[in-house]
Parts: C-alpha cells; structure tokens; sequence
C-alpha cells in the first residue's frame, strides 16, 4: 500500500509543479503583452518587464524541479 501512496503524492506534486508552471508562463506573457502596451511611463513599462523576468525564472526553477521530481 505504501508503494500506490508514494505515486500517488509524486503524481500529485507532479501536476501541481505543471499547473504552476502554467500560471507563471500566463503571468508572464500577460506583463511582457502589457509592458508592450504602455508608452507613456517608462518606469512602469520596466517593472512589468522585471515581473516577466522573475516569472520566467520561476518557470525555469518549476520545470527543473519537474524534470528531478521525474527522475526519481
């Protein structure tokens, strides 16, 4: 029974680390399309594309631990 409980909480972690790769991939289209749109305030458009950045590290730091949580 431990066996079927162990991949059952691996697969479980394993579509939480997707969705949420999912989510910061969305947020961090959704600041890049918004900083596009804003011409009017540089230091705005910045922290929108800084937000982009930390969420494309999020994304990279997720897909590394799916990529381990794989392995094992």
């Amino acid at each position: 029974m431990g066996f079927f409980k162990e991949n059952e909480e691996k697969d479980n972690l394993k579509d939480i680390l997707k969705n949420s790769v999912e989510i910061e991939e969305d947020l961090m289209r959704t600041y890049l399309i918004t900083a596009e749109r804003v011409h009017d305030d540089d230091e705005l458009k910045e922290r929108l594309e800084n937000f982009a950045e930390g969420n494309a590290k999020r994304t990279k730091q997720l897909i590394d631990e799916l990529n381990e949580t794989k392995e094992t």
